[in-house]
């Protein structure tokens, strides 16, 4: 039988910011706290553009809308294809008003010109080259 997962992420934009959040991963590795953007699984039955939007709001507080799709990948595991879908989301919430789920460690807003500065997780680097905005 063929299993498909469905997976989003949520590159969150206000006016000139873009919203990242930091995670925990992993107590073994150098850094167990990394950078990414918001990310999830769609429910079964969900569209991506209302999981990507739904996930946003439950792990940030943010109520956003979902622009367009910037990129897509895919990967194997096992028997499993996962497909993934990387939307712009846009919000006009406050830059203060997030509310991070207990899943998350802490989150900033930072310009593209300061993606360099901010952000050492090359993966996270690599989505904003992707999605041409760094």
């Amino acid at each position: 039988m063929n299993r498909y997962r469905i997976l989003v992420k949520g590159i969150v934009q206000r006016e000139d910011k873009f919203l990242a959040v930091e995670k925990w991963y992993d107590d073994n590795i150098v850094d167990p706290y990394q950078w990414e953007f918001v990310d999830g699984e769609a429910e079964f039955g969900e569209s991506p553009d209302a999981a990507v939007v739904r996930i946003i709001q439950e792990q940030t507080g943010l109520i956003t809308v979902a622009d367009r799709i910037l990129y897509t990948w895919t990967f194997m595991i096992g028997s499993e294809c996962n497909l993934g879908l990387a939307y712009l989301c846009l919000t006009e919430m406050d830059e203060d008003g997030v509310q991070l789920s207990e899943d998350l460690h802490d989150a900033k807003w930072i310009t593209s010109d300061e993606f360099d500065e901010v952000i050492n997780n090359k993966r996270m680097l690599a989505d904003l080259q992707q999605a041409d905005v760094y």
